[in-house]
């Protein structure tokens, strides 16, 4: 009886043990394959397109002076008149063309005015803008300004606020073809990687989708806009 229990207690340990053994193994081999499933390599991809704007927003600014109110207006009123005739005897839109209200300056009214009396009281800047698609149009204009010039119209130096603006909308249009060639450029460097360690690339471990930038090509052509996103992709690699 006592030999009985003796194999018995053999036989259960040598089970027991080749149980462990067994899943000993198995727990090992799901280690190193979910070592494996963890290798990754993360790359970049650009994408960069050049697009003429398709909105321009021209501020025309001149400046008059003068010593009497009503004389002024009179002179914002025909300078506006002359600019506007100027516009559309060059084909620009009538409804692409408004004028926005004078920023008159009463010198005499200043606190902190210089002691030194001004030639002319009153100062005044008015805005004539041009708001339109038709970007080469409307530039060819722009080389044609001296033409006001002539016919006694005084431009202020350029500044801020009468910057001309170049406008990009079409990039919802733009973005899927992108999109599409910056992660195309990421899995091409990242087949490379694999290749060159002799591994085998695998499937999108997680993507981010960077943010577009629109900016000009160079300070002499605003029109033309430099459009770029890049999109960062995670692979899994494998042996």
């Amino acid at each position: 009886m006592q030999q009985n229990n003796k194999v018995s207690a053999f036989i259960l340990g040598f089970f027991l043990f080749l149980g462990l053994s067994v899943l000993g193994a198995l727990l090992a081999n799901a280690a190193i394959e979910y070592k494996q499933l963890e290798r990754s390599i993360t790359v970049k991809g650009l994408s960069e397109h050049e697009y003429t704007a398709d909105i321009v927003i021209w501020p025309i600014q001149f400046t008059v002076a003068d010593n009497n109110l009503e004389a002024l207006y009179e002179s914002l009123d025909s300078g506006s008149s002359k600019i506007k005739l100027f516009l559309k005897k060059n084909n620009i839109k009538a409804e692409d063309i408004s004028s926005s209200s004078p920023a008159i300056t009463d010198k005499s009214a200043q606190q902190y005015s210089s002691n030194t009396k001004a030639k002319f009281r009153y100062a005044a800047i008015q805005t004539v803008t041009v708001y339109s698609n038709e970007i080469e149009s409307v530039r060819l204009v722009m080389s044609q300004l001296s033409e006001l010039g002539k016919q006694g119209i005084v431009f202020p130096r350029s500044d801020y606020n009468s910057k001309t603006e170049y406008l990009f909308t079409r990039l919802n249009q733009v973005k899927p073809e992108m999109i599409e060639e910056a992660t195309k450029k990421a899995r091409e460097v990242a087949q490379k990687f694999a290749a060159d360690s002799q591994s085998i690339l695998g499937k999108i471990k997680r993507a981010k989708q960077g943010q577009f930038s629109i900016s000009a090509r160079d300070k002499n052509n605003p029109h033309i806009k430099k459009v770029r996103v890049v999109s960062t992709v995670e692979y899994y690699l494998s042996d």
